[in-house]
């Protein structure tokens, strides 16, 4: 069973292509290509489950078509329209590169001069110049590379300087 700690968000299925069971892949991160991944994960009905890709092809940077295997009809495929997709952390971690934000959701912030924690990742807010870590608890915090002293992809853990007071507001 695929445990959701495993895995990370990726993206969203939008629509069905065409009548041989393509559909639409809406992704924030390309970690799968880069990787030569054989499988997605996708959330049906809450349950985490692998579905292997025959093929996919990129339609923009952030759209892509995929024909995963047994899903071979446009109702298939639709029956797959909104389903969240997640990849495999274990996977992510044998790129070369280093890790994405989208992989960074669900580790542990912790102050590099208590060494304490300060809370779990969240969500990652790209949307402005200035990344921000959204923690659990609604608090946001810079994600600044000259804040961050190291990120341990094993106990995902990411140790950096919090600025004094920046967790008071």
């Amino acid at each position: 069973m695929i445990r959701q700690e495993d895995v990370y968000r990726i993206g969203r299925l939008g629509k069905s292509h065409g009548v041989k069971g393509e559909v639409s892949f809406l992704f924030d991160d390309d970690v799968f290509d880069q990787v030569d991944a054989e499988y997605l994960v996708l959330e049906i009905d809450g349950i985490l489950v692998p579905f292997f890709m025959e093929e996919y092809r990129f339609r923009s940077d952030s759209v892509c078509l995929v024909k995963f295997c047994d899903v071979d009809t446009q109702q298939r495929a639709s029956e797959l329209t909104g389903c969240d997709v997640y990849f495999p952390r274990a996977l992510a971690a044998e790129a070369d590169e280093e890790l994405s934000l989208a992989a960074l959701v669900g580790f542990s912030l912790i102050d590099a001069v208590s060494s304490q924690p300060v809370g779990r990742i969240a969500a990652i807010d790209d949307s402005t110049l200035n990344i921000l870590f959204e923690l659990e608890d609604g608090r946001l915090v810079p994600a600044s590379d000259e804040l961050i002293h190291h990120i341990d992809a094993q106990q995902q853990q990411i140790i950096m300087d919090i600025p004094m007071g920046l967790l008071d507001i």
